[in-house]
């Protein structure tokens, strides 16, 4: 018997779905780099992710009629499927809403909230798809003429990210003053103006600064330092705080060096910065003279949302490094990047 011709729907369905298989996986892989980019370097990974998720939107018109075939036929798993869709229009709705300046959507949330919750949703069921409908790739895939046209897709994503630029300033929308890093100014030298935002499980402790104490170890040297003798120093930093969650501030923080607080060792590669809540970060022992421990911001004692009675500011980094209700600091001879890339609780 012959084998069954392919007829050019087939093929065209295909080469969309492989197509919005790599978009997905280039707009996981950006979103996810986006999170950890603090410098201004960053930025074109944020413009990739863009640029992946309007290219999302390009392929849509497709992808719409390979889904209204799809419900038509009786398969298992299509519940998910259609799940997986949604999850991913959500997604780019959100993450367009964002870039736009939109501050906050029905139900309280921010944009930035839907878009993360929605891709991280989506991820799971990503996987399965991939696994359950394999797209399989073909020779052909890597043609001239294949070439030409993911590059044409990948251009006019590119070019539409542009545009999309360009119109939010033109109509002078919020959008067109967000930082390299897609976030938005909010509350700059007004510390009481910035939101109250920290990771996942993290709830704000009430610190008696009485009996407060800073840990801190270097070797075998170790030291306990009460809230007055922190606050007696006063170096002063001027920097952002740029927070995943969409916002940046730029700040005057007035504090105590690392540098000052503990004596870079020999064996030494890393310091350990520990919060109340039992939330840690492990910066390079090459940043020391750089990280400041912050007990005022704006002239002011942190308020108990910010960080009191003393929280990390490391310029550079976004807000997640930024360790508030600090209890301890640990000069460590493990390298930083031994550690999960975001945190985990």
């Amino acid at each position: 018997m012959p084998a069954r011709r392919r007829g050019p729907r087939s093929d065209t369905s295909r080469r969309t779905n492989l197509g919005l298989l790599v978009l997905l996986a280039v707009a996981f892989v950006t979103g996810a780099l986006a999170f950890a980019a603090g410098t201004r370097a960053g930025g074109l990974v944020v413009a990739a992710h863009g640029a992946a998720g309007l290219g999302l939107l390009a392929l849509a018109p497709w992808k719409q009629l390979i889904v209204r075939r799809g419900l038509r036929r009786r398969r298992a798993g299509k519940p998910a499927s259609v799940a997986l869709i949604g999850l991913v229009v959500a997604a780019v709705a959100a993450g367009v809403a964002h870039a736009a300046g939109v501050a906050r959507l029905p139900g309280g949330l921010t944009a930035m909230q839907v878009h993360v919750g929605a891709a991280l949703a989506a991820a799971p069921l990503a996987a399965w798809h991939v696994r359950a409908r394999p797209v399989r790739p073909r020779r052909t895939d890597l043609s001239r003429r294949a070439l030409l046209r993911a590059g044409a897709l990948s251009g006019g994503a590119a070019l539409t990210w542009g545009g999309l630029e360009g119109a939010l300033a033109a109509a002078g929308l919020p959008g067109a003053r967000r930082r390299f890093t897609g976030s938005h100014e909010t509350g700059s030298r007004d510390p009481a103006a910035m939101p109250v935002t920290q990771w996942i499980a993290d709830r704000v402790p009430a610190v008696d600064p009485g009996s407060w104490r800073l840990r801190l170890a270097a070797g075998h040297r170790v030291a306990e330092l009460g809230y007055e003798q922190v606050t007696a120093f006063d170096d002063r930093l001027r920097a952002v705080l740029d927070c995943t969650g969409g916002w940046w501030a730029v700040q005057d923080w007035a504090g105590v060096r690392l540098d000052r607080l503990l004596p870079h060792t020999g064996d030494a590669r890393s310091v350990v910065v520990t919060s109340v809540t039992g939330y840690r970060r492990r910066l390079p022992v090459a940043d020391l003279a750089s990280l400041l421990l912050a007990t005022r911001a704006g002239g002011r004692p942190l308020s108990a949302g910010h960080g009191f009675p003393a929280r990390l500011v490391a310029p550079g980094r976004r807000g997640f490094w930024w360790v508030k209700w600090v209890t301890s600091i640990e000069l460590d001879p493990a390298p930083w990047w031994l550690q999960p890339p975001f945190p985990t609780r």
